[in-house]
């Protein structure tokens, strides 16, 4: 290791630039869902020595995007192209001279997410010294961009550092203290501690692996903690609700051809109705049925016989909940000609009737909309997500209060991966429900990570999370993170359960990010004297 920290020191050019890369792809291995936490401990104090033995310069430009800059761009761009590699895989849905596209794409997404890490870093450097107060400025560098990349730019959360220490129920609980943006401080500061360890001979043994083994006993704690939540906190299940999710498995290519509509509505309410053994009553004992995103995958009012054979087949007393586009109407209850459709959810009662509906509010960049519109149309570019023109957003977050029914949170898709932004409402509702579409990465780990930030979600409010995937993953999550019964990917079926009543409030839906913030000033005044003690060793030169 000593090795290995002088070259990450001494190295220069396109050897550090290739090491940093390196490192950042290992620090990606610590991610959903492979969640190799040793990767985070080897792959950081890489950082830590590479930014130990950078160029310092004088003047702002220099100072943000100087060596230090780059040694965060570098490795943020391995973290991000082999956590975040599995996006390439919607490019292989339409093919053609899409996938000649893939790996600029990819790597062009690495690259701006890396961007923040490098100004993190780039931070980091201004407080740097040469002990133990380096690794909390680094991880108040790290945080500070990690925040700025969940919300700059309608924001864009996936993998933040802070899930590789949610790898099972256990390290999850922890995310109802502090949030994962919480977790994120805390994970670069204990797997930074290495670069402690190694070289240092000026120091006793003793001082050099006490901060190893007080990480390390951080993350027992959590883990006993965790575990004492899970085994004394009670979850009760709601009175009279029973949900039945379908998983229909339908593929991408196909989903939104004409062709097909009629063939997805009979495979929606054949798993619907369907017995899945001896003890399955179908539908006669469900309340509420939910299909996925987009499981209906046109306007209501171009089938309308289609629409009809669905109502036939609901009980009189069930809700439908299901993704549907939705066209947008106007005052005068006409379809507005030439607005863009909404990517909604519908709440039909037995009879077929629409009762409520909600429209994503919080749209994926490139995939549902296109910034600077005109000019990418222009230049031949269009969005993944089929819709027209795109979709337009919703216009606030609500809830849903069916009769008879607990009020829930619906959001759709990508909303959920947003840790402390789910909206005000969130706060009333007394669960979560999502639908996603998924099927644009089938056979990547993408459905796998977005299952887990919904989890940590669930974790974070203290609330139940029912969740329908087209392809996969499908569960009832309770407010522990704990899966009741869930439909694995690729998996064609239904499944049937209760989601638990809502914990008391959890300390991070009561105060948010404030602990983060006492985390973060935290660090900040504990790298002050190291940096101090350099100002002053320049100064006497």
């Amino acid at each position: 290791m000593t090795a290995l920290a002088e070259f990450a020191m001494l190295s220069h050019g396109w050897r550090r630039a290739l090491l940093l890369i390196v490192a950042g792809a290992i620090a990606g291995l610590s991610a959903a869902p492979l969640f190799i936490l040793p990767a985070l401990f080897l792959a950081l104090p890489v950082l830590v020595w590479a930014l130990d033995g950078a160029e310092r310069g004088r003047g702002l430009l220099h100072a943000v995007f100087g060596p230090a800059f780059r040694i965060g761009l570098f490795f943020g761009f391995g973290y991000f192209a082999a956590s975040l590699h599995w996006i390439g895989a919607a490019f292989f849905v339409d093919g053609g001279w899409l996938l000649a596209a893939m790996p600029f794409a990819v790597a062009g997404l690495a690259l701006i997410l890396a961007i923040f890490w490098g100004l993190g870093t780039a931070l980091a450097f201004v407080f740097w010294s040469s002990g133990a107060g380096r690794i909390f400025a680094l991880a108040v560098g790290l945080t500070l961009a990690e925040l700025a990349r969940g919300f700059l730019f309608t924001g864009f959360p996936f993998n933040l550092l802070g899930y590789a220490l949610t790898a099972n129920v256990e390290m999850m609980q922890a995310a109802s203290l502090v949030g994962v943006y919480g977790l994120t401080f805390v994970a670069v500061l204990l797997a930074a501690t290495p670069a402690l360890v190694w070289p240092g001979a000026e120091r006793t043994m003793v001082a050099r692996v006490l901060p190893l083994f007080v990480a390390l006993g951080v993350i027992a704690a959590q883990v006993g903690w965790g575990n004492y939540r899970v085994n004394q906190t009670e979850t009760v299940p709601f009175d009279d609700v029973v949900m039945r999710i379908v998983q229909p498995v339908i593929p991408q290519d196909v989903k939104w051809q004409t062709f097909a509509r009629e063939e997805t509505i009979v495979r929606l309410l054949d798993l619907s109705t369907m017995q899945t053994g001896p003890d399955d009553l179908g539908l006669d004992d469900v309340t509420h049925l939910v299909w996925p995103e987009a499981a209906i995958p046109f306007f209501l009012s171009d089938e309308p016989e289609l629409l009809a054979r669905i109502a036939r087949e609901l009980p009189d007393d069930i809700w439908l909940l299901t993704g549907a586009p939705r066209e947008a109407y106007g005052t005068n209850g006409e379809i507005v000609v030439g607005a863009k459709p909404y990517n909604s959810i519908l709440a039909f009662n037995g009879a077929g009737e629409v009762v409520t509906s909600y429209d994503k509010t919080h749209l994926v960049p490139f995939g549902e909309y296109l910034p600077l519109d005109d000019l990418l149309r222009s230049l031949g570019f269009s969005q993944l997500v089929q819709g027209s023109d795109g979709w337009a957003a919703g216009a606030e977050r609500r809830l849903m209060s069916l009769p008879g029914s607990p009020s829930f949170l619906p959001l759709i898709c990508y909303e959920i991966v947003f840790p402390g932004a789910l909206g005000a409402p969130v706060d009333e509702a007394e669960f979560i429900l999502v639908v996603t579409n998924d099927a644009w990465f089938d056979g990547s780990i993408g459905p796998g990570q977005h299952f887990h930030h919904a989890r940590v979600r669930a974790v974070e409010e203290g609330k139940s999370m029912v969740r329908a995937a087209n392809s996969g993953i499908s569960a009832i999550v309770d407010p522990l993170g704990r899966i009741d019964v869930m439909l694995a990917e690729q998996q064609v079926g239904a499944i049937k359960g209760t989601p638990a009543q809502p914990l008391d409030a959890t300390l991070y839906a009561q105060v948010r990010n404030w602990p983060l913030i006492g985390m973060l000033t935290l660090g900040a005044v504990l790298a002050l004297p190291g940096w101090i003690r350099r100002r002053q060793k320049r100064d006497d030169y």
